[in-house]
């Protein structure tokens, strides 16, 4: 039983390695440490940001200069969030936690100790409630599904209102200098 404790505090361990950082406040170079950041990126996620907070992943697309929906997904699985959610289709991935310190380690090694006197007690319960559980992870798949499709279909709206806001200043732009051209063209007085 102690050996599937280690094992499971490990593997706790090596979940916290992979922690989620967010675009809103992660550091230049806690920005590069996501897979398929480079300076170049994190300086333009870094400088977007002092303009405004990305209100989503959407936001971050439209407004960080080569960054489309592949690379997105694949700074998502690296662990980059927007406002703490993960890119739409990229697997979530926990917080970051921070270190312990020497009182809190302490109170741990208490804590294994305790576990170890109840394990086989908590062994009971969890398959008591397994059960449960099961049904419950059913309803949450189902919650999580609905969420992504959400994020999916805000993404898709998003994307419309700045393709067409590109289209209004695009125009806007043609429609300044075909008159700057009839002004220039037009006899003078």
């Amino acid at each position: 039983m102690f050996k599937k404790f280690v094992a499971a505090l490990a593997a706790l361990l090596a979940a916290t390695a992979f922690a989620a950082v967010d675009a809103n406040k992660a550091t230049q170079a806690e920005l590069e440490a996501i897979s398929g950041i480079g300076p170049v990126i994190s300086t333009l996620i870094v400088s977007e940001r002092k303009k405004g907070d990305f209100k989503d992943w959407n936001d971050l697309v439209v407004r960080v200069k080569g960054v489309g929906d592949r690379s997105a997904a694949k700074f998502s699985e690296g662990g980059l969030t927007v406002n703490g959610k993960a890119y739409a289709g990229a697997p979530a991935t926990e917080p970051a936690k921070a270190p312990m310190s020497a009182k809190a380690a302490s109170g741990a090694t208490r804590v294994v100790e305790a576990t170890k006197a109840t394990a086989s007690k908590a062994a009971s319960a969890v398959k008591g409630g397994a059960e449960k559980a099961a049904s419950g992870v059913k309803g949450a798949a189902k919650v999580v599904k609905e969420d992504a499709k959400e994020q999916k279909d805000a993404v898709k709206e998003n994307v419309a209102d700045a393709k067409a806001k590109r289209a209004e200043k695009k125009a806007a732009k043609a429609e300044a200098k075909a008159e700057k051209a009839a002004a220039a063209s037009a006899p003078k007085k």
